[in-house]
């Protein structure tokens, strides 16, 4: 089969490869639409988990399953399925443990284009079927489903790890894709006072539609400054930070009330620490808690998720600012994620 690779860092290609083959609890699925990420350009040019050699890339897809193993009860070829980002091994001790993402050491639940060939191919591999994929629902929008597998879990997930509560100020830092999805949790959870740190235009207005009640535009002064100046200098409750990079997280905790809460989901590519600042962070007696995650991956998050779709409670239709039809074209999708156009949100291949 044919798959566009990162050939090794720095460098991507087309190959060719060995169809995977499919074990009894596993499925081969099609794609039917797919998305690159930023994490594709952090893994490539930043070697951000170290060199790869002609490993297919991506871990967003919507598909077709193709084969099933002898095991697997709830799919068929044929079926429709979201295929989410992480696709734990669920009879791990990780996964028994609450940390299903991590299950078989950490960030392992990520397996595409990390541990093995992602989606970017004619065909893929899905370990653990029946766990790990959902069907997609009838009349759902094959392009607009694939920001299931990575853009809103892992937006929602920050918001979680915040622990966003009714009535709560929150700041989310960037507002790419992720970001614009923790806008929309942290108002989907009852946010009174929603900023949200971004300067490209299109990003911005959309972040309004989702329930962003400021835009702190780091162009224009220190963001910390400017949240500090719109709270009276008291800071905020909770923070997501879903851009950025290991400085921003300073910028958190200096925005932040004391007792308040920090979650991260942005994938760090370079640096080898994070420092928080000590004054700030009360000489480490603040209460301020900094915490992180992986998204959650599995069935159960991804048919949750799909019914803020269905019930109108969620667009994710208003992330994808370019379409691209045909197999051929993830190298263009690929290299529009890389170079970032100021017009950019989120491009999709239909197959």
């Amino acid at each position: 089969m044919k798959g566009y690779a990162m050939l090794k860092i720095g460098q991507t290609g087309w190959i060719e490869k060995e169809k995977p083959s499919c074990g009894p609890l596993d499925a081969i699925v099609r794609p039917i639409a797919i998305a690159p990420c930023t994490s594709d350009v952090h893994t490539v040019w930043a070697g951000a988990i170290g060199d790869r050699h002609n490993m297919i890339l991506g871990h967003e897809a919507v598909g077709e399953v193709a084969e099933v193993g002898s095991l697997v009860k709830d799919f068929k070829p044929g079926d429709k399925v979201i295929v989410p980002a992480i696709t734990p091994d669920w009879n791990s001790l990780e996964a028994q443990g609450g940390y299903s993402m991590h299950s078989g050491g950490m960030l392992a639940g990520w397996k595409f284009s990390n541990f093995k060939d992602g989606v970017f191919g004619e065909f893929f591999h899905v370990n653990d079927a029946d766990g790990n994929l959902a069907h997609l629902p009838e009349g759902l929008d094959p392009a607009a489903a694939c920001m299931l597998a990575d853009m809103v879990p892992t937006g929602l997930h920050g918001v979680e790890l915040a622990d966003v509560q009714f009535g709560d100020s929150v700041v989310v830092i960037g507002i790419g894709p992720v970001g614009l999805m923790s806008v929309a949790g942290a108002a989907l959870r009852g946010a009174s006072r929603l900023m949200a740190v971004g300067s490209r235009p299109n990003c911005v207005q959309i972040a309004k539609e989702y329930g962003a009640t400021d835009i702190i535009n780091y162009k224009e002064g220190d963001i910390v400054k400017q949240v500090l100046d719109l709270t009276n200098g008291k800071g905020v409750d909770r923070v997501v930070i879903a851009g950025g990079d290991c400085d921003t997280f300073a910028q958190a905790i200096q925005m932040l009330k004391p007792g308040g809460q920090i979650g991260n989901v942005n994938y760090l590519g370079e640096g080898d620490y994070v420092k928080l600042p000590r004054v700030e962070w009360g000489c480490g007696m603040s209460h301020k808690q900094v915490k992180c995650g992986l998204m959650p991956g599995g069935r159960l998050r991804m048919e949750k998720l799909a019914s803020l779709l269905t019930t109108g409670r969620l667009d994710t239709s208003k992330l994808i600012t370019h379409k691209f039809n045909g197999f051929d074209k993830i190298e263009e999708a690929l290299m529009l994620m890389k170079d970032k156009p100021r017009d950019l949100i989120k491009p999709v291949v239909i197959m």
